[in-house]
């Protein structure tokens, strides 16, 4: 399994030799909070997607690709994925973060809020606007999204790091195919606007997150459910399928009526 690790880890690695595609770590080497080893699985980091400069509209996307907490599905769920909110002239940004056994959601919850806040450090450079910066997050990456928003907030005005002083507020959250877990420092309220998706067929997440919709609503949170009658878990893009390959174009309406290209379209 370590093998399948340190593929992925590679092939993340070697999109960094041609722009627009590079990575970015999330913690200089040696300052990385909660790490166990000095190896690439202990140094998460960001692969950026950008799309042509006359295309980008100031939206920013962080994708969390699925793979149990044991692997990353780059593939389906990270690069299809980012290369469609290009056409949308969204920033991408693919994260890979720390996996089991080595990491548990405590350093991924660090990852995801880090992530979040150092592309606001970046705002600037990048040409994004650090108030429109989504969080998108699938089977795995959709529960570590669930605990990221949760323990999202102000950052420390006294921290050394200029990049912990940030917030690591997101504008919104995409949850597909898993609802996650619900944590002790959870309060619906302050979501941002979730969309939520799954298959019906695929009980688990899709039962979830119904559930999770409910509780979003009556929590006083913000959010729109989309269950297809037919399907599976890990779809991803899915652009041809008959069943959901129109779901992306669900979310960009969605994504719309919460101005993240920065007017309604």
């Amino acid at each position: 399994m370590v093998k399948i690790f340190v593929i992925a880890a590679l092939l993340a690695t070697a999109l960094s030799a041609e722009e627009p595609h590079f990575n970015i770590p999330l913690w200089p080497a040696g300052k990385v909070p909660l790490a166990v080893g000095t190896g690439p699985l202990d140094a998460p980091f960001l692969t950026a997607f950008l799309p042509p400069k006359e295309k980008r509209n100031g939206s920013a996307v962080i994708i969390a690709p699925g793979g149990a907490n044991i692997m990353l599905m780059y593939g389906v769920e990270g690069i299809e994925l980012a290369e469609r909110f290009n056409d949308w002239g969204t920033a991408a940004f693919v994260l890979t973060y720390r996996l089991d056994p080595k990491y548990n959601k405590d350093a991924r919850i660090l990852d995801g809020n880090r992530a979040i806040r150092l592309l606001k450090s970046r705002a600037k450079e990048f040409g994004i606007d650090p108030n429109r910066i989504l969080f998108s997050g699938y089977s795995a990456g959709s529960e570590m999204g669930r605990y990221v928003i949760a323990a999202s907030g102000p950052g420390d005005p006294n921290a050394p790091d200029p990049i912990d002083r940030l917030d690591s507020k997101a504008h919104s959250l995409v949850m597909v195919y898993s609802a996650g877990k619900t944590s002790p420092n959870e309060d619906f309220k302050n979501f941002p606007p979730t969309f939520l998706l799954a298959a019906a067929w695929d009980r688990g997440a899709a039962n979830g997150s119904a559930q999770l919709f409910l509780d979003m609503n009556k929590g006083g949170g913000v959010a729109e459910l989309h269950l297809f009658q037919r399907g599976r878990h890990g779809f991803g893009s899915a652009y041809t399928s008959p069943e959901y390959g129109h779901w992306m174009d669900i979310l960009k309406h969605f994504l719309n009526l919460n101005q993240f290209f920065g007017s309604k379209k």
